[in-house]
């Protein structure tokens, strides 16, 4: 096989959560730019059918489809909707997360923003993960990728608190690892990505907040914050042939942060 069909999507079906926007919706684009078809799922519906018809414009088929992840009912009916509209499923991404909606020590942190963060963060993660693989396991064939964080192998606090934040994206890991051990057998591999500091909406506006930006600038090697679009070819190398004897893998684009 060639580099140029390594990396062809031409045939397949991935599901996105998050698709709605940020690292979601480029990912979903980055699918169908390979030449996937997409299925958009988010509670965001407006960005969903958004991307969707950006996906469209390519010649693709896409849907959109109104999905809470903390609701298992609501993940088990995007896959059954891909499964019934596509009969396959591919590739599932699990971009769908928010930021830590306390930013105060753990002392002061509240039972409803932890649990809240657990349901979306990590039980969103593991009811995508676990209906794709239903499917996966039938076909002996697939392709998973979770969106953990840099967080998830570092802790937050030297720049800000993060207590239920960077608990999830750390378990996602293990998750990531012990789901590709599971299912190496059956030809299907789990990865993760682990992004850095991308300019997304998942920061309640930091992106917005040039003081923010030149702080986090100063601390990262490559001295910039990645736009969005740049994770769409780490992606597209977990979701194709390219990464076939790859799994269990955390794959940090962080601007070398880690690195330090």
């Amino acid at each position: 096989m060639n580099v140029r069909d390594m990396f062809d999507l031409t045939n397949k079906v991935a599901v996105v959560t998050g698709s709605g926007s940020g690292l979601g919706a480029q990912l979903s684009i980055a699918m169908a730019e390979a030449g996937a078809d997409v299925v958009c799922g988010d509670v965001n519906e407006k960005g969903n059918q958004e991307t969707v018809q950006k996906i469209k414009a390519m010649g693709r088929k896409a849907l959109s489809v109104l999905c809470d992840v903390s609701d298992e009912e609501q993940v088990a009916k995007l896959i059954q909707v891909t499964e019934k509209e596509f009969g396959q499923l591919d590739i599932a991404i699990a971009a769908a997360g928010i930021s830590d909606p306390n930013s105060v020590l753990t002392d002061e942190y509240t039972t409803d923003g932890w649990k809240k963060t657990l349901d979306i963060n990590l039980s969103g993660v593991f009811y995508t993960n676990r209906e794709a693989l239903k499917i996966m396991k039938k076909q002996k064939s697939g392709k998973i990728i979770n969106i953990s964080s840099m967080w998830g192998l570092a802790g937050t606090s030297g720049v800000f608190p993060g207590t239920a934040y960077s608990a999830t994206k750390g378990a996602v890991i293990n998750l990531t690892r012990e789901l590709a051990l599971q299912y190496a057998p059956f030809n299907i591999q789990v990865n993760a990505i682990c992004p850095g500091y991308f300019s997304t909406n998942i920061g309640n506006g930091l992106f917005d907040d040039q003081e923010f930006i030149k702080q986090g600038e100063k601390v990262i090697p490559m001295n910039r914050i990645a736009n969005a679009e740049e994770i769409k070819g780490t992606g597209l190398y977990l979701a194709s042939s390219a990464s076939d004897y790859t799994t269990g893998l955390m794959l940090v684009t962080d601007g070398g942060y880690l690195a330090q």
